[in-house]
């Protein structure tokens, strides 16, 4: 096993650095599944169809990807509070475009804006690497992580909530904003200035081609479903995706500074971990989404389901999940301090897998829904906790930015998967004569999650051999 590489300062953070920076990282994921169920409101509020209004999502992703490894070096070279700042100001921007306009497209570029939101995270893990002391520094990563977890099912639970029986959806974006402007202050009081330590540059070639790289495949991807998935743009995407990135791959392996060094990509535990967290990915999506669309279909014409609204389905079915997951990332850093993170993240998917496994078997009654989905939000909760701790212990500090923000992207990867293959089998196995899915979709769906959890379970202990 590696040694944890030691931090760059021996400056102790101030009180109020962990709480905003669990502001911050909830801010990114609260971005991120806010508008899932919102989609054909926005479509019908707009007077555009539902294929349309799913470019909210689509911008959103393509923004985070290109933009999110290059933020990642920025921050690692010119200071982390400034990089953190300007990426909230850009933020805030994006929302108060969405929140104020009636137009699909400048809401889409304010979804483009708040997509830079993703480099958020790695800056964050880095920021408390460097701030934190040894002691402190794991029990601090464990409970900024989950947080990205919890705020990714209080993103679901606020929109229920904000727009109930046909609400504004402009309510939702109004939200980020104030959110946005708390996490600013928040940042400029409790973010400690450093000066600049690390030399270099940034690779602008590298990260053209892998954004572009990015931008063709995550295009394939979440637009499949809509073109055809054998159509000639998708394969056409897929195909010019592939050939980008390998043409990326031969250019950072023949540079001095690449923009991602080949190690990360390549090294036995860091791709082992990336491989898990692809995994997590589509585990945490498929939870969120299924269980959401499950619990909303009308059990009188299905013959099952629970008829639940939107409200209902987020706060009767989804908070439980979430309050458990933020009370396990408060403990998350003990366990893993006792036991340490391979095993915790062995544990929790073990966890996840008997959560996928019930949901498969037992969903009749409000119960079992509630525990099977609370089951998989802790493991979620438990990965998103000792990933991070995996990850940084194979990386020095000056490359800690960029190597989380390659891992965010293989996540986004992973949830981006978990949407297109579900939103793809419920839109096309339906019950005759409807428009709604059948029962069984929802079985393959929660069995594709504990396979996920399996491989999880699989990646980390072929790591340990690495």
């Amino acid at each position: 096993m590696s040694t944890w590489p030691r931090t760059t300062t021996t400056t102790h953070a101030g009180p109020l650095l962990l709480p905003t920076l669990c502001v911050v990282v909830m801010t990114v994921s609260v971005l991120q599944t806010m508008v899932v169920p919102i989609i054909g409101t926005i479509g019908q509020q707009l007077d555009v169809s539902t294929t349309a209004a799913g470019w909210v999502l689509t911008a959103n992703l393509l923004a985070a990807v290109v933009a999110t490894p290059v933020i990642g070096r920025l921050a690692d070279l010119h200071g982390k509070r400034q990089v953190l700042l300007s990426v909230l100001a850009l933020v805030l921007i994006g929302s108060l475009i969405a929140a104020a306009t009636d137009s699909l497209a400048l809401l889409l570029a304010g979804r483009v804006l708040q997509g830079v939101s993703y480099a958020l995270f790695p800056i964050s893990l880095a920021l408390l690497r460097d701030e934190m002391p040894r002691t402190k520094l794991v029990g601090s990563m464990a409970v900024v992580s989950g947080t990205l977890s919890v705020g990714a099912g209080l993103g679901l639970i606020l929109t229920g909530v904000l727009t109930s029986d046909g609400a504004d959806y402009h309510r939702v974006f109004w939200l980020t904003v104030a959110i946005l402007a708390v996490a600013i202050l928040l940042c400029w009081v409790a973010v400690p200035a450093r000066p600049r330590v690390e030399g270099g540059r940034v690779d602008w070639l590298g990260a053209f081609l892998l954004g572009t790289a990015l931008v063709l495949l995550f295009l394939a991807l979440t637009q499949g479903r809509t073109w055809g998935w054998v159509s000639v743009p998708t394969l056409g995407c897929a195909v010019g995706g592939f050939f980008v990135l390998t043409v990326w791959w031969v250019s950072q392996n023949r540079i001095a500074v690449p923009l991602v060094a080949p190690r990360m990509l390549t090294h036995g535990p860091l791709l082992a971990t990336n491989i898990a967290t692809l995994f997590v990915g589509i585990a945490m999506f498929l939870n969120f989404l299924a269980c959401s669309y499950f619990v909303q279909t009308p059990s009188e014409i299905a013959g099952y389901g629970f008829s639940a609204d939107v409200l209902s389905a987020s706060l009767v079915y989804l908070l439980p999940g979430a309050a458990l997951g933020a009370l396990t990332s408060l403990i998350a850093g003990r366990l893993i301090n006792r036991f340490g993170a391979r095993a915790v993240l062995i544990g929790g998917s073990g966890l996840g897998t008997a959560g996928f496994v019930f949901f498969a078997l037992a969903r009749d009654s409000t119960w079992q829904v509630i525990t099977a989905s609370a089951a998989v939000s802790v493991f979620v909760s438990l990965a998103f906790a000792a990933v991070p701790n995996l990850l940084m212990a194979e990386v020095s500090a000056s490359d800690t930015g960029v190597a989380n923000s390659v891992n965010s992207i293989v996540r986004t990867v992973g949830t981006s998967i978990a949407s297109a293959v579900l939103t793809t089998m419920l839109a096309t196995y339906t019950i005759a004569g409807t428009s709604i899915p059948q029962e069984v979709v929802y079985t393959v769906a929660f069995v594709f999650g504990a396979v996920s959890c399996v491989i999880v379970t699989l990646s980390t202990i072929g790591a340990t051999r690495m």
